[in-house]
């Protein structure tokens, strides 16, 4: 038998949906409503090109979209409308014959979950719509029309996801809602369920039913809307007509509803199906024998709760109006201090506009008269000496605010260092008292052994020499041994001699390095250093002193520049002491202090 080809449509929709961006696919994907159409619904060709859009993976993408906000694509929510009609179509009709179970256990109930979902969005944008844009209000409710259609179109054609979609959490937000157009049409579908598979309420979880019953008893409590009480109505006598068991539940959870139903919706046009529903009711309350007693005791306890509530919510009211006004006024207030620092700030800004106006005018003004005063021949050296001033005030300026900068900087880690340092002395000079009053002595004195042990350890050692003979040494080769053991003895010993005068010269430069850090940070400004106080940092080192005066020199060459060499921070390059004062007193170290 020669295979049928696939549709070429089917292809390069395949094709397209896969190299196309995720924002794209929805509008593709509306190109199915052509192709489905196309062929008679219920022919071969309709079910072959059905298998081929399910194994082209297209029905998955048309279920999986349907998850996208349509706010920013092309068409919006009537695209996403579209797009559920043709999904419930393409899944309706469809027999798989490879796997399955994939498809009746996994696409079918995700299919009918994105309906809902979808169908729970265009319900909060159409009651959105309803209070802020009315011109939207058609658009939403169409849309959410054609996706309740097309749940219901969904679950006709399997009856299997009529439990799964009772079971569902969107079915049941959908349905609680106060809004009568939504409200009608969930009901209607609910409608449906029951007509296609009237059991379907026995086999829900117990919780998901009377949260279904609850609704609609609450509709029929609480709204007036006779639309609202036809359906709910309708939806109850269908419950009760279902089974016997489901009319015994709404009489026992529901013991005034006779009562509700009697007195609220008579006469309100659907008479007939409130008869019927009425005499279900009454029935099975003769048979368990309710009296009127124990309705109006219920309407009576009521009636006290919802008074007590009430009150309650009344002395709690002048709390709340004076929180409100709290917030209110706290509000006002910080609107007016913004404001009134808004008004300060344009204040201070064009106070600072007209200092620097009036600066500037003086500036010309003196420079004016001192055209005027000072002789032609004079101008250009006032003019350098005024731009060697300024030079110098704008290097001095920089300066000190980079030293400043690199102070604050250097601060936190010198006071990190110096406590460091004082932590290492005080930690040395624990660990010398304890070396003091710990003096190990090399030999210790053993334990006496006693008779028994003396013997058995002879024994013991009898018997290793027995079964381990060692070989026989001569005495030039002891002695060999010997005369090396005491030469590595005596080579430990010097080198643990050069390891403590080491350490102590360590110590000594660390003593050394804490007094200058200490003298450096405690200096005195040049503007209050005496005579006395430069001999505080005078070395005994003969290179460190040609050091300091050769960048001393270097510092007075700098100060005898002209003001354009000292725009830029570079020193003139420091002069090459003689390697014979450098190497001075190399042996020697200067300590300045001591480790305690």
């Amino acid at each position: 038998m020669k295979p049928v080809a696939v549709d070429s449509r089917i292809l390069t929709l395949a094709t397209q949906v896969t190299e196309s961006p995720d924002r794209d696919v929805p509008v593709l994907l509306l190109k199915l409503k052509e192709i489905l159409s196309s062929t008679s619904p219920g022919s071969k060709e309709s079910q072959k090109i059905k298998q081929d859009l399910y194994y082209y993976d297209l029905v998955q993408y048309c279920m999986l979209v349907l998850r996208q906000d349509y706010s920013r694509v092309t068409g919006g929510w009537a695209t996403a409308a579209q797009l559920a009609e043709i999904l419930s179509h393409c899944c309706v009709g469809l027999e798989v014959k490879e796997n399955p179970e994939e498809f009746y256990n996994k696409l079918l109930p995700s299919a009918a979950e994105n309906l809902l979902f979808l169908g729970r969005r265009l319900q909060v944008r159409f009651v959105r719509a309803i209070k802020v844009f009315e011109l939207q209000k058609g658009v939403f409710s169409s849309c959410f029309r054609t996706v309740t259609d097309a749940v219901c179109w969904l679950f006709g054609g399997h009856l299997r996801l009529t439990e799964r979609v009772l079971q569902s959490d969107h079915f049941l937000q959908l349905l609680m809602t106060d809004d009568v157009e939504t409200a009608t049409i969930m009901m209607s579908v609910l409608q449906n369920i029951l007509r296609v598979n009237s059991a379907v309420l026995l086999g829900v979880d117990e919780k998901i039913l009377h949260s279904i019953l609850d609704e609609l008893v609450y509709k029929l409590s609480s709204s007036p809307n006779p639309v609202l009480g036809n359906g709910a109505t309708k939806l109850l006598l269908s419950v009760a007509e279902s089974d016997q068991r489901l009319v015994k539940l709404l009489g026992t959870r529901y013991k005034g509803l006779n009562t509700l139903l009697s007195k609220q919706w008579s006469g309100k046009g659907f008479g007939r199906e409130l008869n019927r529903l009425l005499d279900l009711l009454s029935s099975e309350s003769y048979r368990r024998g309710e009296t009127q007693r124990l309705h109006q005791a219920a309407c009576l306890i009521q009636a006290v709760w919802r008074g007590f509530r009430t009150r309650k919510r009344l002395r709690k009211l002048p709390r709340a109006v004076t929180a409100l006004q709290r917030s209110f006024r706290a509000k006002r207030e910080q609107e007016t201090r913004e404001l009134q620092r808004r008004r300060e700030d344009d204040a201070l800004r064009q106070q600072v506009r007209l200092q620097r106006q009036q600066a500037m005018r003086l500036f010309h003004e003196r420079q004016l008269t001192l055209l005027e005063i000072v002789h032609a021949s004079q101008v250009d050296k006032h003019v350098h000496e005024v731009e060697e001033k300024s030079a110098l005030t704008i290097q001095r300026h920089w300066r000190g605010c980079r030293a400043r900068r690199n102070f604050h900087q250097q601060r936190q880690s010198l006071q990190q260092h110096k406590a460091a340092v004082i932590i290492q002395r005080v930690v040395l000079r624990f660990l010398a008292k304890r070396r003091r009053r710990k003096t190990i002595s090399p030999w210790k004195e053993l334990k006496g052994l006693t008779d028994a042990q003396r013997s058995a350890l002879q024994g013991k050692a009898d018997e290793y020499l027995r079964l381990h003979p060692a070989s026989q040494m001569s005495e030039e080769t002891s002695k060999e041994l010997h005369l090396q053991a005491q030469e590595k003895l005596g080579q430990y010993l010097r080198k643990g001699a050069l390891d403590r005068r080491a350490e102590q010269r360590r110590e000594a430069l660390l003593a050394q390095v804490n007094t200058d850090v200490e003298l450096l940070i405690g200096a005195p400004r040049l503007l209050e250093a005496t005579a006395a106080d430069h001999s505080v940092f005078l070395s005994r080192s003969v290179p460190v002193a040609a050091k300091a005066r050769l960048s001393h020199n270097a510092m007075l060459k700098h100060s005898r520049w002209p003001w354009w060499k000292k725009l830029g921070d570079d020193f003139p390059p420091d002069e090459v002491a003689p390697e014979d004062l450098l190497s001075a007193e190399i042996g020697t170290l200067f300590i300045g202090g001591s480790k305690s």
